[in-house]
C-alpha cells in the first residue's frame, strides 16, 4: 500500500537518514537524556545534511523533494531520537513562512543558508496569557521610521535555544488585521532568550521563550505585508505543523513498537517468551494495527499536499490519529514491560514520555476534533492547503 505513495528515492533518503540516525544521534541520547537541555552540536550537525531543505527549491539550494520527503525525514530521525525529530520539523516551520510569505529578497537571503544547514529558522507565535488563541496575543511592534520595535514574549518557541532566525508574528493594529509577522535575527540587539526549562521529555530539544525588550527590527524584514501575521501563522500551522509533528509521532510509534516486539520475544515466563502469550499477542497486533493505520494517514495527507490539493481536513486528521495511536500505543507497552519499563535502562519510558510531548502543539486532538467536525458540517471557510498551493497566501481572516 505505502509503494502508492513512497517512490525508489523516498526508500533511499528513508535508508540514509536512518543510518544517520543510527550511527550519530543513537550513541548522543545518554547524554542528552542526562543534561536535559539542549544539543546544539548534534542539532547542527543534523542540519549540515542538507534535509531542512527537503521544500525548498534547488534555484535556492534546496532538495526541491516536498513534504513527503520531508516526513520521511522526520519519521526516521524521531524513530531514534523524538528530540532530534522535534528538532527537524520546527526548523521545517521556519522555513514555511519564507517559501510562502517571503518576498524575493528574503528567499534570497535566507534560503539557501537554511538549505545548507548554515541557518536554523523558528516561528515563535504563542504566548503565555493567549496559548492558541492567536488573535489575544499582545507582543507588540510600534513603527519608527523605517523601523519597529518590538516588546513583549513569545513562549514553547521550538528551537528557541538554538534557532538563528526566528518568524515571529505580533500586534501592530487592532483586531485579525493587526498581526505582522517579522523574521529577527538572534543576535539583534533588544532579543534575549529565557533560561531554558527542564521538561518532562524531548531531552536535547529546546522549546523556549523568546523575550523582546524595545528590539529594533527593519520594516524590511516584514513577511508579506502589515496585517499578513495571521496568515502566516495558521498556513505554517496547518500546512507544516500538522504534518510535521505527525511524522514525529509516527517515528516515535515505530520505535515504541520495535522496543515492545524485541523486550517480549526475549522476556521467558513459564519457560516461553511472553511474546506467545494470548494477551500480549493482542497488545502487540493492537499496536501494529494502530501503527499501519497511522502512517498511511500521514502519508496520504502529505501526498495530497505534494500534489497541489485541497487536504486541510487529511492534515488534522493525520495529527490526530497519529499523536492519539501513538499514546495508546505507549500506554500499552508500558503494559507490556510492567515494572522493567520503568528504569532507564529501557527506551520504552522514553518512547511515552516524548510521545505525549506532540499532543498540545499545532492543536490538541480536541482542536482538531472540532476543525474536522466543521468540514463535516460544511462550515469551513478557508482551505489554506488550497490556497498556498495556488499561490495566494494571504487568505481571509479566520475567527
Amino acid at each position: 500500500m505505502l509503494g502508492d505513495f513512497t517512490t525508489d528515492r523516498h526508500e533511499a533518503l528513508r535508508r540514509e537518514v536512518a543510518d544517520f540516525a543510527e550511527r550519530e544521534v543513537r550513541p548522543r541520547i545518554p547524554e542528552m537524556e542526562a543534561e536535559q537541555t539542549v544539543h546544539n552540536e548534534l542539532s547542527r550537525m543534523i542540519a549540515r545534511q542538507g534535509w531542512m531543505g527537503a521544500t525548498i527549491d534547488k534555484e535556492h539550494g534546496g532538495m526541491a523533494e516536498g513534504h513527503l520527503a520531508k516526513t520521511i525525514i522526520i519519521e526516521e530521525l524521531s524513530r531514534v531520537s523524538g528530540a532530534m525529530g522535534a528538532m527537524v520539523q520546527a526548523s521545517q516551520l521556519g522555513v514555511a513562512k519564507i517559501i510562502h510569505f517571503g518576498n524575493e529578497q528574503q528567499k534570497e537571503r535566507w534560503l539557501p543558508p537554511i538549505a545548507s544547514g548554515d541557518c536554523l529558522p523558528t516561528i515563535a507565535v504563542t504566548e503565555a496569557n493567549s496559548g492558541g488563541h492567536v488573535l489575544a496575543m499582545e507582543t507588540t511592534a510600534e513603527r519608527d521610521g523605517d523601523d519597529y520595535i518590538l516588546n513583549g514574549h513569545k513562549v514553547f518557541v521550538g528551537n528557541s535555544h538554538v534557532g538563528d532566525l526566528h518568524g515571529v508574528v505580533v500586534r501592530t493594529g487592532p483586531g485579525s488585521k493587526g498581526l505582522t509577522a517579522f523574521l529577527v535575527e538572534s543576535d539583534r540587539p533588544g532579543f534575549a532568550l529565557a533560561p531554558q526549562q527542564r521538561t518532562m521529555g524531548l531531552h536535547g530539544f529546546s522549546f523556549g521563550e523568546l523575550l523582546f525588550n524595545d528590539c529594533r527590527v527593519p520594516a524590511a524584514n516584514i513577511l508579506g505585508k502589515e496585517g499578513d501575521g495571521l496568515s502566516v501563522a495558521y498556513s505554517s500551522s496547518t500546512l507544516y505543523g500538522r504534518a510535521n509533528l505527525t511524522a514525529v509521532s509516527l517515528g516515535i510509534h515505530q520505535a515504541i513498537l520495535d522496543a515492545t516486539v524485541d523486550y517480549a520475544s526475549k522476556r521467558e515466563l513459564y519457560g516461553k517468551p511472553i511474546s506467545e502469550l494470548a494477551n500480549v499477542k493482542q497488545k502487540i497486533g493492537q499496536m501494529y494495527s494502530r501503527l499501519m493505520t497511522a502512517r498511511i494517514t500521514a502519508y496520504h495527507a502529505v501526498h495530497l499536499l505534494d500534489e497541489g490539493l485541497a487536504c486541510d481536513a487529511e492534515l488534522m486528521n493525520a495529527k490526530l490519529v497519529n499523536v492519539e495511536s501513538a499514546m495508546d500505543s505507549a500506554r500499552e507497552a508500558m503494559e507490556i514491560h510492567a515494572a522493567a519499563g520503568l528504569v532507564k535502562d529501557r527506551p520504552v519510558e522514553r518512547y511515552l514520555r516524548d510521545a505525549f510531548h506532540i499532543f498540545a502543539p499545532a492543536g490538541t486532538s480536541d482542536i482538531q476534533r472540532l476543525r474536522l467536525a466543521e468540514t463535516a458540517m460544511g462550515r469551513t471557510r478557508t482551505q489554506w492547503s488550497e490556497k498556498i498551493v495556488n499561490g495566494d497566501p494571504v487568505a481571509p481572516a479566520m475567527r
